[in-house]
């Protein structure tokens, strides 16, 4: 039986994607992929059925990780499917929290508690490279 894990960020298009990316990119290499699943989801609907931003797309062809998944809103489901949900940033852990079902199955973390370096905010790149963009 597989464990099931879901990388959640505001709308699935930078840092959950490319954490599923990786994710399933290592599982791969250590040839563990029959043990494990994982997938990514939204917080807000805004980018549903859309590819992940071209920029994170570039980072991930940069380090020759494939990926062809959309982006889409979790759903109350998902909180019984999945044995791991991760979130990005505290935000994310707050609106995650909120939204559970109370007989969720799914244990909530903050995926930067893993960092081994510490670092445990994975920030929104989105908003960082829009607001550089605009000041040029």
């Amino acid at each position: 039986m597989s464990k099931k894990v879901l990388f959640v960020c505001l709308g699935n298009i930078c840092r959950s994607p490319i954490a599923e990316a990786v994710f399933l990119d290592l599982i791969k290499q250590r040839g563990v992929q029959d043990k494990w699943e994982a997938d990514s989801a939204a917080l807000g609907g805004w980018h549903e059925g859309n590819l992940p931003d071209q920029r994170a797309m570039a980072t991930l062809r940069k380090h020759n990780i494939s990926y062809s998944n959309r982006a889409r809103q979790i759903d109350e489901i998902d909180y019984n499917t999945f044995d791991y949900i991760f979130g990005m940033d505290e935000n994310n852990i707050s609106n995650l929290k909120r939204d559970a079902p109370e007989d969720a199955k799914g244990k909530i973390m903050l995926l930067g508690d893993l960092d081994p370096e510490g670092d445990r905010i994975i920030r929104d790149p989105y908003y960082v490279s829009v607001i550089i963009t605009r000041e040029i």
